[in-house]
């Protein structure tokens, strides 16, 4: 989010929960309006909860800035209030106190990061992620307006995006160490199929193909240049104590005996189920941690 700084002047409404404002800030964003704040502002559009409902019909609000932008940083508490005011923004162009007689198209701005569907807690089936937000987002501007909703920019797992800033960033820290040789071999670990292990090998792809085709290294759609990439390779290790479990049922399992498993992943990024099958599995961090010590060839303490 750091690198989209054509939007950090304008004024953005946050959706997430936690610290939001502070949060954007950190990323850039100087000018940002929560949900709640724009609730606050205007109260009559939120009218699902009957005991959030405004008791009388206050004044309308005159002064309040034109939004610019929508900033979708997490899933929320309240979806139904985040859902209705996002698609209200939208609609209005900014102007959620105003009626339009025809949404503007194309809208606002809207970036996006976390694009899980699921992700594992303490319950014994995996819970909705942020990915579940966006599609019911989706779901609802196309049957509002019949069109589709556009992002300006798709970040965290599976974008290789997000995986070229990790790269850009341990490059730092070996830098600060002193290590004058180039790390050559990545390694991502995590526990769902669809993000961690579809997006490390697609990043994989990613890098074959950049030092086959001698491709130009650019993130975020050419919005900085990074550095040629000194790895090789990213391997995907699978662990079995989160989203993926070989017997849990939800779990998104990796392609097996050519059975296509579902597309869980986000709707603009293409579905190659091969790119579901991890290069490891193993049972647990402390496993994938041992496996990338052999593999490397480093003793064991």
């Amino acid at each position: 989010m750091k690198l989209f700084s054509q939007y950090h002047e304008k004024l953005m409404l946050v959706s997430g929960q936690g610290p939001l404002v502070e949060n954007a800030q950190e990323l850039g964003f100087k000018n940002v309006v929560s949900v709640d704040e724009l609730r606050v502002a205007f109260p009559v559009l939120d009218m699902v909860d009957l005991q959030r409902r405004p008791k009388t019909t206050p004044l309308p609000r005159n002064g309040f800035p034109t939004i610019e932008g929508v900033l979708l940083l997490g899933e929320p508490v309240r979806w139904e209030t985040s859902l209705q005011l996002i698609i209200d923004v939208l609609l209005s162009n900014g102007n959620p106190g105003t009626g339009v007689a025809t949404a503007p198209y194309p809208h606002l701005p809207v970036l996006a990061s976390n694009m899980d569907l699921l992700w594992m807690a303490e319950a014994r089936m995996p819970r909705f992620g942020h990915g579940t937000f966006l599609l019911c987002l989706e779901t609802i501007y196309r049957k509002v307006t019949g069109r589709e909703l556009q992002y300006k920019g798709l970040t965290g797992k599976p974008s290789i995006l997000t995986y070229q800033y990790a790269e850009e960033l341990i490059r730092q820290q070996a830098e600060r160490r002193g290590w004058a040789a180039p790390i050559r071999r990545l390694y991502a670990v995590g526990d769902n199929p669809m993000s961690d292990v579809y997006g490390a090998n697609l990043f994989h792809q990613y890098l074959q193909m950049a030092k086959r085709e001698g491709a130009e290294e650019l993130g975020a759609g050419g919005l900085w240049k990074q550095r040629p990439s000194a790895a090789q390779s990213c391997a995907s290790i699978l662990v079995c104590t989160g989203v993926y479990s070989p017997t849990a049922v939800g779990s998104t399992e990796p392609v097996r005996g050519g059975e296509e498993p579902p597309f869980h992943g986000h709707r603009d990024f293409g579905f190659s189920p091969g790119l579901m099958e991890a290069s490891h599995v193993v049972n647990d961090v402390d496993e994938a941690v041992q496996l990338v010590l052999h593999k490397e060839g480093w003793a064991l303490l």
